[in-house]
């Protein structure tokens, strides 16, 4: 649901449902809900303070912005719908994956992450409500960092970008089958997919790869590099596994001629916004153009 007031400035809220939302849209009464959750060992009073709390921080920071601002409230849901203004500036009211998931869809407009919870402040979402309606206010007293982004570019011309990283796989559980083009050489590999991340996203999926092969140094918050892996290679005497991780420093690019029926490229976790190459298309993976400005 998307609500806008007002003409001039433009505070864009972007918020996640709450559990009582997504369960009340699941269970068609009150009853059936509270019986849900009793077999399940959980209380309808404990989803019903979260989900208070959470509207009382959201309203809380909407009736702080002065009468004569534009507001926009819109679900993560509808973000890829939105069309947002080169003036506005985006709160994004959650945890952090939520500044990823609106990310892509930004032309430089500031991000400013505020947990409603006021504790727990991530990476990504570092301030509660009060510092976040102040730096709302007053973006020019706000240190901004420019948080690399990367890009997956086909042969068609059809880009899609991620804040923490991209996915190249298979839609299905079958293994991918490639040529990967990287700066330390080329080969033929069968695998679970191919995942390139930035410094915003060292700290999820990337960080859990790195430890699997023990990789000490991942790109910083605000590095312009990138780091790349590869997702159980499979060794065949027509594929090799020599190369399955690495960095991708300022300038370099990885490529990919895709030798599977289908491959599909998606980012941030969202599969349902994807990019597909079918068998003989390439694929350049590098960083996007545009980086996200993030109120620190």
């Amino acid at each position: 649901m998307t609500t806008i007031t007002g003409q001039r400035h433009r505070a864009v809220v972007v918020y996640r449902r709450t559990e009582l939302d997504e369960l009340t849209a699941r269970h068609a009464t009150r009853g059936q809900l509270e019986f849900f959750l009793a077999s399940r060992g959980r209380s309808l009073g404990d989803v019903q303070q979260r989900h208070d709390k959470f509207v009382d921080a959201r309203r809380h920071l909407i009736d702080g912005i002065p009468e004569d601002w534009a507001i926009a409230e819109v679900e993560r849901e509808d973000v890829s719908r939105f069309l947002f203004a080169p003036e506005d500036i985006v709160v994004a009211f959650g945890q952090d994956g939520l500044v990823a998931n609106v990310a892509k869809y930004l032309t430089g407009q500031l991000v400013i992450g505020v947990n409603p919870e006021g504790s727990a402040k991530g990476p990504l979402v570092r301030h509660d409500v009060k510092d976040g309606l102040t730096l709302l206010l007053r973006p020019e007293t706000a240190v901004v960092a420019q948080l690399t982004t990367v890009a997956v570019h086909t042969d068609a011309g059809d880009v899609l970008t991620g804040l923490n990283e991209v996915f190249v796989g298979q839609p299905s559980h079958q293994s991918a089958r490639y040529v990967i083009e990287t700066p330390s050489g080329c080969e033929r590999q069968s695998s679970s997919g191919l995942i390139v991340g930035t410094g915003a996203g060292s700290t999820g999926w990337c960080a859990s790869l790195a430890h699997d092969r023990a990789i000490s140094k991942l790109p910083g918050l605000t590095d312009a590099s990138l780091v790349w892996f590869v997702r159980e290679a499979w060794p065949s005497p027509t594929t090799s596994v020599q190369l399955t991780a690495g960095l991708l420093t300022p300038g370099e690019t990885l490529r990919m001629r895709v030798e599977s029926d289908e491959l599909v490229a998606f980012a941030d976790g969202i599969e349902t916004d994807h990019l597909t190459a079918t068998w003989g298309q390439q694929l350049i993976i590098g960083p996007a153009d545009t980086p996200v400005r993030l109120a620190l």
